[in-house]
């Protein structure tokens, strides 16, 4: 049984459909693959996770007690799970695609399973600064103590569920980035946002040298999103749009984030020659999510710069002091026509159509299948 079938999921949407569609046909298309990238019939693949909140599965919820209500987690769950979505993440998607259960947050305490990987993503992470709470290098250090930890139960004649074979064969995934971004942007001209790249990216680099020192070797690294198309940002008073590009997008936080992701995609190529038998892939993004905005019609959306479960309506239904989870919000009828939920997080209707682009691989370097990672045990 899928995950997706053992959550008790509700039918595919439409814009999920035509995900699916996209993906099956580039999946025709041959891509290369390397022998040390490969998964063997029987594999029992494992994943771990650091990021924000696009791929918190509920760690920040966890870490401090909050009560997520409704409708958080509507589409899919039916209940609230800690995500910032109404239903699946793209990580969940991911997870779907190798028949493996949702990754569970490293901080939940109850009800966890742990046999297909963890979590250690937790919404409003940062690379930087480093000693700052469940910043990257946090969540990295997380993992060496779940790993220590199975490992020295393994050698009490305990039971782990995860052992250093699988620890090995693991896939590391990095979605990081977007906070320290925005957190940029909010302060500094975008010549000097640029100028603050480099020390992001040391972290990210970093944090791929310590596990890769630790036995990791398989890694799939995300660039971040078209920051200029969230309706947080669009909602932002401007003295004019002049900076509005033709989809209606803020060009000054589009051209940040493309910077980002070409010196990151750069990172990536150079560690994939540094590390000996290392295989690092990187997806972009930007142009993933990007596409969402200019061509909506074709998957589906009807408003794709307006917040599905948020304040204020048109054009983006978007109030700071006034969050989903606000009791004057609004919500909308179908998210499955939303691209934006509550104009940070994506719905999990576009969600599902991120996961499909990834899973093409068409948005890779190297062009690798996301499956092709897990060896045989």
């Amino acid at each position: 049984m899928s995950a997706a079938a053992a959550a008790g999921g509700s039918a595919p949407r439409p814009a999920f459909l035509l995900a699916l569609a996209l993906a099956l046909a580039l999946a025709l298309s041959p891509s290369p693959a390397r022998a040390r990238f490969s998964c063997s019939p029987g594999a029992r693949p494992v994943v771990f996770n650091f990021g924000d909140s696009n791929s918190d599965t509920g760690g920040m919820a966890a870490a401090k007690g909050w009560h997520i209500a409704p409708p958080e987690g509507r589409a899919f769950f039916h209940h609230p799970t800690g995500r910032f979505c109404d239903g699946r993440l793209v990580i969940d998607f991911l997870c779907e695609s190798l028949n493996i259960s949702y990754l569970s947050p490293y901080l939940k305490a109850i009800g966890s399973n742990y046999s297909n990987g963890v979590n250690f993503a937790i919404s409003g992470s940062t690379t930087l600064p480093r000693e700052a709470l469940f910043v990257l290098h946090g969540q990295v250090q997380e993992f060496f103590f779940f790993k220590a930890r199975s490992l020295e139960l393994i050698n009490q004649g305990q039971e782990a569920p995860i052992d250093a074979e699988a620890f090995q064969n693991a896939l590391y995934i990095i979605d990081i980035g977007q906070n320290d971004i925005n957190a940029l942007l909010s302060n500094l001209p975008y010549d000097q946002v640029v100028a603050n790249l480099p020390p992001i990216l040391a972290e990210i680099k970093y944090a791929v040298q310590l596990l890769y020192g630790n036995g990791s070797r398989n890694f799939w690294i995300h660039g971040t999103g078209a920051l200029g198309c969230l309706p947080q940002k669009l909602s932002i008073p401007r003295k004019n749009d002049s900076d509005l590009d033709q989809n209606g997008c803020l060009n000054t936080y589009n051209r940040a984030a493309v910077a980002f992701n070409t010196a990151l995609g750069s990172l990536c190529d150079q560690l994939n020659v540094e590390l000996k038998n290392a295989t690092v892939v990187y997806t972009d993004l930007f142009a993933i999510k990007y596409d969402l905005v200019a061509n909506h019609t074709k998957y589906g959306f009807d408003s794709p710069l307006m917040t599905c479960c948020g304040y204020g309506g048109p054009p983006y239904n978007y109030d700071l002091s006034r969050s989903c989870q606000s009791s004057n919000s609004t919500v909308c009828a179908d998210g499955s026509k939303f691209i934006s939920w509550d104009g940070v997080h994506l719905t999990e209707a576009a969600n599902a159509v991120v996961a499909a682009a990834i899973l093409s691989s068409a948005y890779s370097r190297p062009k690798i299948k996301f499956d092709q990672f897990c060896k045989a045990r």
